[in-house]
């Protein structure tokens, strides 16, 4: 309860002024580059092509593949090259460049390599990229100091926010004991959406955007499972699937979800349901139109992405 009152009380007062944006605007979104393996060129062609639209800022998803491996040289090197984008960069962590890493005897070293990924990616209060973009960090509350990948900014009377949901069902490891990493972020993770949901709706946002790994399953029918019947293990996105759809239900304005769980060759779309919308994307890329004050809010370019509300 505390950690949740101060939470809201940053949230009255935020880091960041709003930026302008009274026209509408557009954003890019890179999807997990490297879900088909280590090729960095398509990432550095998904760099210069949304530049090209001019976007507001990035967000990339993902900076390596599963089987390239968790070093600190690779990962200078993916910092490097998001670093050099003309636009604001922000970086959405995902399952493949942590929660999968393992030590030189096969053991987890997933918990070492996120703080490492911290220290690289997110040590302070800004974007990468040549343009920086402010932005405030979850770990600027000092009970959550750790999670710095989860950031927010606005932008148009839009409020835009990261949250670490890895795909792999939210990182949540079977073994015996206690499931500590899983179990912290958990925590921080409901602090954080509290907090979105409140600064949203205090600020009179017109919309909210959440961008992840994983997808929770928001839109799918009551008592859905991520996991197939006959398994016992836990559903790792079960609570924040839970969280999102009763605070989406409050929030007077849109929820846009987006994930990077897309099937590949399919048409990236905005699948809506209420005031929440799903885009779930591959490894393309794809530009995101925003209509302050229009009922079509988001958009996809050429593609049917608001439906009737």
């Amino acid at each position: 309860m505390v950690a949740l009152v101060a939470l809201a009380a940053l949230a009255a007062c935020p880091a960041q002024a709003a930026q302008p944006a009274a026209r509408g605007f557009q954003f890019g979104v890179i999807g997990h580059s490297f879900k088909s393996g280590p090729d960095e060129s398509v990432l550095k062609r998904a760099i210069a092509d949304v530049t090209q639209v001019a976007p507001a800022f990035i967000v990339a998803t993902g900076i390596k593949a599963s089987t390239e491996p968790c070093s600190d040289r690779l990962y200078a090197q993916r910092r490097a090259l998001l670093n050099d984008a003309a636009a604001p960069m922000i970086v959405s962590l995902a399952g493949s460049d942590w929660s999968g890493c393992v030590n030189s005897i096969g053991r987890s070293n997933a918990i070492e390599r996120l703080n490492r990924l911290r220290e690289l990616f997110y040590a302070d209060g800004e974007s990468l990229g040549e343009r920086r973009l402010p932005l405030t960090r979850l770990s600027a509350s000092a009970k959550f100091r750790s999670y710095s990948e989860n950031a927010h900014w606005e932008y148009g009377k839009v409020l835009f926010a990261t949250i670490n949901l890895p795909a792999n069902n939210n990182h949540f490891r079977a073994e015996a004991g206690r499931n500590s990493e899983y179990e912290d972020r958990l925590v921080a993770n409901r602090a954080w959406l509290h907090r979105l949901f409140t600064l949203a709706e205090r600020q009179k946002m017109q919309g909210l955007v959440l961008f992840s790994d994983g997808d929770v399953g928001v839109q799918a029918e009551q008592g859905f499972s991520l996991l197939p019947s006959f398994q016992s293990k836990q559903d790792g996105f079960a609570e924040p699937r839970r969280q999102i759809r009763a605070m989406a239900e409050k929030f007077k304005g849109k929820v846009l979800l987006v994930d990077t769980q897309g099937g590949a060759g399919t048409e990236p779309s905005i699948v809506w349901r209420g005031n929440v919308g799903h885009l779930s994307l591959a490894a393309e890329w794809t530009e995101v139109r925003v209509a302050p004050g229009s009922a079509a809010l988001f958009t996809l370019k050429g593609g049917a992405a608001e439906a009737t509300q």
